[in-house]
């Protein structure tokens, strides 16, 4: 959970977050593709903000970690147009005064504010430095943003030469702005989908970050709490929706709205390669998560808006694929029934129906050709910038 920002030294909006996910065994159908540790190493990682400020801070988390994390070094620039890369100049960001920090065992970790001029939409460069043998816990895995890991201290260098290069976000959780006074997030909570799974990587093209331009300028920042392989109800890839719900949604600073895309993987994972033995989802149990995840974001006055479940048929089929036995007649059956409770329930303060703007009109158990990635499950590019395009930002808004 991050700090409640709203105090006397500024206001501080999330510009950019990533879930953080522990990481899994080797055993399971997707792998890591992961060093298990770093030592005198630098990870050079980029981000794209949201909204714009005077200040800048990072939060990294050390949740999954079952020791301190040690932090030599971390900085800030603003991120060049070459993989690892830095534009103007880096700025050392301090701990409580300290260039070094000890992020405790199960804690996140907020560094201090550094004076910096961020634009909406900006990609910055936040490098940070591992002394000591450092255990990968705390991860996001699905980052579609290259993580540059280069030997030894060159946090401060305009570039850095990778000796490795990974897709995944490693220890860094957030990037906080001070904004405009009245500055407001949406966050974006779901699965692989919202994750932005089968976009173009290093192109910021996941259905949340076309939305984050529509509404740039507008001083709203768009939050994307995508965990792929996210399930309302259990774990795996990473916690359940209803364990992460507070310190993904309602722990962020200045939060109005949540966006709900969750419940493929509940539907689909039983009887799967994912999950083999797991008996089916009940609809009524996957209801009563959603339910439950209504009445918490009501109570702390955040506004839920329920999106539909997009077709599946055929998803994951392709050749080569390890996964088999995720859809089904009956599964989909299931989506059906789920979609048609939330579009209809009235329980959410609003809908956006994703399944009715990406569905295939000649065949609307499938996604439209155009808007498909090619696995028959994940948005390419253009779907999911049409979905973003379908927003309607007043309704999300509950400016109407």
């Amino acid at each position: 959970m991050l700090p409640q920002a709203q105090a006397a030294d500024g206001n501080w909006v999330p510009g950019w977050t990533a879930s953080p996910q522990p990481v899994w065994a080797g055993d399971f159908v997707l792998p890591l593709g992961l060093p298990s540790s770093l030592r005198d190493q630098t990870v050079r990682q980029v981000v794209r903000a949201g909204v714009g400020g005077s200040r800048v801070r990072i939060v990294l988390s050390n949740e999954y970690g079952t020791q301190p994390l040690q932090i030599g070094a971390a900085r800030i620039a603003a991120a060049g147009d070459a993989a690892g890369s830095t534009s103007g100049p880096s700025l050392a960001l301090t701990f409580g005064g300290q260039t070094t920090a000890t992020v405790p065992a199960g804690a996140p970790l907020v560094s201090d504010p550094v004076a910096m001029d961020v634009a909406p939409l900006q990609r910055l460069a936040v490098s940070l430095y591992l002394p000591q043998t450092t255990p990968l816990t705390t991860i996001h895995w699905d980052g579609l943003q290259p993580a540059q890991i280069a030997a030894g201290y060159v946090a401060g260098a305009a570039s850095v030469k990778a000796d490795s290069v990974v897709n995944s976000r490693l220890f860094l959780s957030a990037v906080l702005v001070e904004a405009a006074p009245g500055t407001r997030s949406v966050v974006a909570f779901g699965d692989s989908i919202t994750d932005g799974a089968a976009s173009t990587p290093d192109t910021d093209q996941r259905w949340p970050d076309f939305l984050a331009c529509r509404l740039a300028g507008r001083n709203v920042a768009v939050l994307n709490a995508g965990i792929s392989g996210g399930r309302v109800l259990k774990n795996h890839m990473g916690p359940n929706a209803l364990a992460r719900f507070d310190r993904d949604v309602l722990g962020q600073p200045g939060v109005a709205s949540v966006v709900l895309l969750m419940g493929i993987n509940d539907i689909s994972w039983p009887g799967s390669t994912f999950e083999p033995q797991e008996p089916p989802t009940q609809a009524d149990a996957l209801i009563a998560g959603y339910r439950q995840l209504i009445t918490r974001a009501r109570s702390r006055g955040v506004r839920i808006v329920g999106a539909t479940l997009t077709p599946f048929e055929g998803a994951l089929t392709m050749p080569g694929s390890p996964i088999a036995n995720y859809y089904s007649p009956a599964k989909d059956a299931l989506r059906q029934r789920i979609n048609a409770w939330i579009r209809g329930s009235g329980e959410f303060d609003a809908v956006l129906d994703f399944d009715a703007v990406v569905r295939d009109p000649q065949n609307p158990l499938r996604i439209l050709p155009a808007y498909d990635s090619g696995d028959h499950l994940h948005l390419g590019d253009a779907g999911n910038k049409a979905v973003a395009d379908s927003v309607d930002l007043k309704l999300l808004l509950g400016e109407r």
